[in-house]
């Protein structure tokens, strides 16, 4: 008999009852403040010598502390064309945005690597990308 009155107590338990409230309210709270973070748009122009041969572009973007928030691999069967575009979601901060080119044969060019801030208004980031090594 004591062990069903037991059962009965820990169901009755205003926690228990309020439970599913707080979890959707939990929920709720973690979805809100995860959409404060807008999606930029980040674009690099193109410029020099040397991207005619490109066939593929792996792009990954960094927060400050060095934990990769974005990579996206772009392929192109003959060539870039002259801008690309990349849409992330970004909160406003320091960033490393780190472009590994790779021809159609031989190995992968050494990576360019861009310093990027973000203010709370760049929703649309252009950027001029040269090869590693151009001038």
């Amino acid at each position: 008999m004591e062990d069903e009155a037991g059962k009965r107590d820990w169901r009755r338990h205003p926690l228990v009852r309020r439970l599913p409230l707080l979890v959707l309210l939990a929920l709720g709270l973690w979805w809100w403040k995860g959409s404060d973070v807008p999606e930029r748009e980040l674009v690099w122009w193109l410029e020099g010598p040397g991207w005619s041969d490109i066939r593929a572009l792996d792009v990954q973007v960094k927060d400050s502390e060095g934990e990769l928030v974005k990579r996206v691999t772009l392929t192109f069967p003959s060539g870039p064309p002259a801008s690309l575009s990349v849409k992330a979601e970004l909160a406003a901060g320091a960033y490393e945005v780190w472009v590994f080119p790779r021809a159609q044969h031989g190995p992968s060019l050494p990576p360019r690597v861009e310093h990027l801030t973000l203010g709370t208004e760049d929703l649309r980031v252009e950027r001029n990308l040269r090869m590693a090594g151009s001038r």
